[in-house]
């Protein structure tokens, strides 16, 4: 049975990895290599106290699955509702200056920040679509997008809600959250600013843009206020857990809901 799960395992793994070549969707061959593995583990279980204890571990496997799962699903609905107040509309019309490399500055910074509370990918994802709103030149626009990839995931990785690696983590108990900033901070911020330090020696950013920046649609004047409580209530996550103990998950829902609760 052992030598049989294992191959299906590292099959399943294979068509992962090659999700490209087969064109088979990553989330279809981990499911159907998952779920094939646990049928025949159950079909080998001779007694029905091995029956048992098989599903009460994988009643207590998928619950720690769902949480996270709830954390993920409402972080990113808080992220959605941030985007429909056009609060990032905001941020973005608060970056004023036209000198390359100082945009290059605060666009990472803003990025390394802004991925230690939204995650990484979704950080990414806001942060390229800014830079294609502030940078008109296609050549300027890869370098940025480049910068704003590093700063993203440097700042997803020393916070406890910033990476889905970590949050796994803290959710779990492996790592706590005052612990996890103090160990990493520093070393996340010189995978930023090493980068930069080069960038400002290179005559790609020893210029000024013109002042040709696209006229945003006109935001709503709360659109500041609803990224600023957005943030900071996906700050409050961990203080919820340290102040509660409850799971993380129950944070990010009580922060989903006063959110919506304001914007209804």
């Amino acid at each position: 049975m052992l030598s049989v799960v294992s191959l299906i395992f590292c099959i399943g793994y294979l068509l992962v990895i090659f999700e490209q070549q087969v064109k088979i969707d990553k989330s279809v061959s981990a499911l159907l290599a998952g779920i094939t593995c646990w049928v025949i583990i159950g079909i080998n279980m001779n007694s029905p106290e091995g029956i048992q204890e098989l599903t009460t571990y994988l009643g207590r496997s998928f619950g720690d699955i769902s949480a996270i799962l709830f954390f993920l699903l409402a972080a990113m609905t808080i992220v959605e509702l941030i985007d429909l107040h056009k609060g990032f509309d905001a941020l973005s019309a608060s970056i004023k200056t036209t000198n390359k490399i100082n945009l290059l500055v605060v666009i990472s910074l803003i990025s390394f920040f802004l991925s230690a509370v939204l995650d990484n990918l979704t950080t990414a994802i806001i942060m390229v679509s800014l830079t294609r709103k502030l940078i008109h030149n296609n050549e300027d626009r890869w370098w940025y997008a480049s910068f704003v990839v590093i700063a993203a995931n440097a700042g997803g990785a020393w916070s406890p809600i910033g990476d889905v690696t970590t949050t796994m983590l803290w959710i779990d108990h492996k790592v706590s959250s005052s612990k996890l900033i103090y160990h990493l901070f520093i070393p996340a911020l010189m995978c930023v600013g090493v980068p930069l330090l080069i960038a400002s020696r290179l005559n790609n950013f020893r210029s000024f843009f013109p002042d040709q920046k696209e006229k945003l649609k006109k935001h709503h004047p709360a659109s500041r206020f609803y990224l600023v409580l957005g943030i900071a209530l996906l700050i409050a996550v961990p203080l919820f857990k340290a102040v509660t103990n409850l799971p993380p998950f129950m944070g990010m829902l009580g922060a989903l809901a006063i959110l919506w609760l304001v914007s209804e």
